[in-house]
């Protein structure tokens, strides 16, 4: 919310700033902690009131991990449907060629071991890219479980392929990252399963794969794990009602064993999209360019063109660091966290290029992640004159960082959004000085300093320092 003084007296602005801390203070204690007298219903005007848990806004940056049997054929996570409901010719001549007559999907799940999957090497990756929370496909569109589910009898890690629990394995490695955060991913559709198919039929009037299937592992995985982000999927094809989903939302904050830190996102029927939920997605890879009125989430991929491994994927398909940077760095300006996914071969290895990108943003998050951990939106987003340069105000809410695109082949970079001469300007991870000037017309000008080109790279942070004086009195430096 933005909150604009005009010039006040001292004594005036010293009361205020007790208010406002005193405010921030009370949002606190609530924020992310159910109280004694709070009773959500399961009613979206009631789900709705909830408040975000503050860890999820701080974090910023998650993983997101596609991995299932359909990392087998490794043609995306899409290609059960693809070969045997849409019967795209690709995928059909692909079988063809490569299985014999007569192979079912269900036989690749034998297929899917894991044997070369070691959840600590990937908790260590997740931990050194800079992340603060990891989402896992506990269930995609295929129904196959990555725990020994009790509604997925013999279509599960567990009973066939690696003859493991892949979810408590990664949850118990994760965890011993204080840093990081646990979370699901959940289906709530299956493509095949004859009792959602019969659902269908019956105009979704019967809820039978609701309560013997989808719905009972919400409860289980939720249970079993304590997964702080449950990241739902696959609604499309009916309402909330039929899927149950206020029921099972009222359970989570009301009574089960995450109530006070998890967050849930906005995919639970159709018309709840971009609506409802602790976070908004409102489409995959979303990212608006702007501030939006409620928290959301950018879930995108390495991979230009897919979620799960894909063995088609040429090099110029994945993203190069400076484009990840880019979206990383307009994300968050815009109030967004950012959800980088990553789609692992079937035997449980993350290739290569999947890994440089996660440690390159490490790096640089190593480096300019005061700009990012813990920020909010200032009152710009975007400059005025520099279109290369986004910001961001700091959790101190007394610091200014902008974060350009470019270096400036001129050697002076004009930030004309800056209205107030900051007291201080500083590049992070740079340690000598950083000449500026400031003028009421153009705003803030600064005389680039020459860098090592080993460490400092893809995106530059310029760090605008202000006193909370000039914070009280300046509507441009308020948010």
């Amino acid at each position: 919310m933005k909150v604009v003084f005009k010039t006040i007296k001292i004594m005036r602005a010293n009361c205020i700033s007790m208010l406002l801390a005193l405010a921030f203070a009370s949002v606190s204690v609530i924020d992310g902690h159910r109280t004694e007298d709070v009773k959500y219903e399961p009613t979206w005007k009631s789900l709705d009131t909830r408040p975000l848990p503050t860890w999820y806004d701080s974090s910023k940056i998650g993983i997101f991990i596609h991995w299932g049997v359909f990392s087998v054929p490794a043609m995306g996570e899409w290609f059960w449907e693809d070969w045997q409901g849409r019967h795209d010719p690709t995928f059909v001549k692909f079988m063809k060629e490569n299985y014999p007559p007569g192979f079912e999907y269900a036989d690749f799940a034998p297929m899917f071991k894991a044997e070369m999957w070691n959840p600590d090497e990937w908790a260590d990756l997740f931990a050194k890219s800079g992340a603060r929370y990891v989402v896992l496909t506990s269930k995609h569109h295929e129904g196959f479980t990555l725990w020994p589910s009790a509604q997925s009898w013999n279509w599960n890690s567990k009973d066939t392929g690696p003859h493991r629990d892949l979810v408590g394995d990664l949850a118990a490695a994760v965890r011993k990252h204080p840093d990081l955060h646990f979370g699901l991913y959940h289906s709530l559709f299956e493509w095949f399963n004859p009792t959602f198919l019969q659902d269908q039929k019956n105009n979704f009037t019967t809820q039978t794969f609701i309560k013997e299937k989808t719905g009972a592992e919400l409860y289980e995985i939720v249970k079993q794990y304590s997964p702080e982000v449950i990241w739902s999927d696959g609604d499309w094809s009916a309402g909330y009602d039929y899927w149950n989903s206020t029921n099972f939302l009222a359970w989570l904050y009301n009574d089960s064993p995450v109530r006070d830190t998890v967050v849930v996102n906005d995919r639970w029927g159709i018309g709840s999209m971009c609506q409802h939920g602790d976070f908004f997605t409102c489409q995959d890879r979303y990212n608006p360019g702007h501030v939006m009125a409620h928290k959301w989430e950018n879930a995108m991929t390495i991979d230009k063109n897919s979620w799960g491994i894909d063995r088609m994927t040429q090099l110029k398909d994945y993203l190069t660091i400076q484009e990840l940077i880019s979206e990383l760095v307009i994300t968050i300006s815009c109030g967004g966290n950012l959800l980088v996914n990553v789609g692992p071969t079937a035997d449980g290895r993350i290739l290569p290029i999947f890994q440089e990108r996660l440690l390159q943003m490490g790096s640089w998050l190593e480096l300019n992640g005061a700009a990012v951990y813990n920020s909010h939106p200032w009152s710009t987003q975007n400059d005025t004159t520099s279109g290369s340069v986004w910001y961001t105000l700091g959790g101190d809410k007394s610091t200014v960082y902008a974060m350009s695109l470019v270096w400036p082949a001129d050697g002076r970079l004009v930030l004309g959004s800056v209205a107030a001469a900051p007291s201080a300007v500083n590049l992070l991870g740079y340690s000598g000085e950083v000449h500026s000037s400031h003028s009421a017309s153009s705003g803030l000008t600064i005389s680039l300093p020459r860098l090592p080109v080993d460490k400092l790279q893809w995106a530059w942070t310029f760090e605008l320092s202000y006193t909370a004086d000039e914070l009280l009195h300046d509507a441009k430096v308020v948010v």
